[in-house]
């Protein structure tokens, strides 16, 4: 067994500190942004749900017998967002992949760079270049074609090299078209915005129809997946045979999600608090990252095994695919202390 495997087969759960073979270890990695999967209040929430709702549901949602918190989730998550309607599935990769699916035959369509492999229909499309460069290339190619009908895919922003994407260039589509927009917003939701959603920074036009996709299972801590978006595009959805066809997700974590309002802000306080507190002591030279989004990659090469030594453990392995180059990343979350973030930064130096 070599050194890293050991990290590979935990028999605990993930949290600020590690105890692997009798040492303690600090975590920086991961996606739980908002610390929910160790926050005992939201825990408390889970186990309400679980006492009301079953631990799962094995029937579909086409069933003539059916749970009524999976509609009302759905009501609830589109006044909480600002759409006019939702869609929750079993887990982000299967609400990205009904969307694209369901949308991609409805005009022309385009990747952004970077996309996610939940979002690709045909393998990667291999879209190189930044994504403003894109956006501009997008801008002229649509306004000049002949095509009436567009659908575009894109994440919210590339998580990997920490960048927030602007989507005002589609203020200047030309209003005769008909676009769908299919933003991919997992690692956004929840953090983005003051805690909210992607949605709040593109632009409402229409002509251009915004379906925002996404994980619960990072910041908001909830196995589902989430499809938000217009009334009409939406029922499209629900008549499709994958969603109805599919089991939903666990109940339980939806009951919690919608109870949970004030853990999530307190959260996400403290997640800018945190994030303030290292993003302060960074020399730009050496990092990557975005404002008030808490993933911060480093420049040079090293770093896993240099805080390794200060039994500090951050994310570094190959992503997206097996054969990307490894990333290293350190990741902040609300269930990091002050402390360990100073212990961080000491270590660092």
């Amino acid at each position: 067994m070599n050194s890293g495997d050991k990290f590979k087969n935990l028999d605990k759960a993930l949290a600020p500190s590690i105890e692997v073979n009798g040492i303690d270890y600090l975590y920086f990695g991961g996606t739980a942004y908002l610390g929910i999967p160790q926050n005992d209040s939201f825990v408390k929430l889970f186990i309400e749900g679980i006492t009301k709702c079953g631990l799962n549901n094995g029937t579909s949602r086409g069933n003539n017998i059916q749970l009524g918190i999976y509609n009302e989730f759905e009501a609830f998550a589109a006044t909480k967002y600002g759409v006019e309607d939702a869609l929750v599935s079993s887990s982000g990769y299967l609400a990205a992949k009904l969307t694209v699916a369901h949308f991609a035959e409805k005009g022309t369509l385009r990747y952004a760079p970077a996309t996610h492999p939940s979002l690709w229909i045909n393998g990667d499309p291999k879209v190189e270049g930044t994504f403003t460069q894109w956006s501009q290339d997008l801008l002229k190619e649509i306004n000049h074609s002949q095509q009436q009908k567009w659908v575009l895919v894109s994440n919210s922003m590339n998580n990997l090299w920490p960048e927030i994407y602007n989507f005002s260039f589609i203020h200047k589509i030309d209003s005769s078209k008909e676009v769908i927009l299919i933003v991919d917003d997992s690692h956004g939701i929840g953090v983005l915005n003051e805690g909210t959603s992607a949605l709040k920074s593109i632009p409402e036009t229409s002509h251009v129809k915004v379906l925002l996709v996404a994980s619960m299972a990072k910041a908001l801590g909830v196995d589902a997946g989430l499809v938000l978006g217009p009334q009409k595009l939406i029922k499209e959805l629900k008549k499709t045979d994958e969603f109805i066809g599919a089991s939903p997700s666990p109940a339980a974590g939806l009951y919690a999600f919608m109870h949970a309002g004030e853990i999530y802000e307190k959260s996400y306080e403290q997640l800018m608090m945190l994030n303030n507190q290292f993003s302060s002591s960074l020399v730009d030279s050496d990092w990557h990252f975005a404002k008030d989004f808490p993933v911060f990659v480093y420049k040079g090469i090293d770093l896993a095994n240099k805080l390794f030594k200060s039994n500090i453990l951050v994310s570094s392995f190959p992503y997206p695919t097996a054969n990307s180059p490894v990333i290293n990343r350190i990741i902040i979350c609300s269930w990091h202390s002050k402390q360990q973030i100073e212990q961080l930064k000491l270590a660092l130096k």
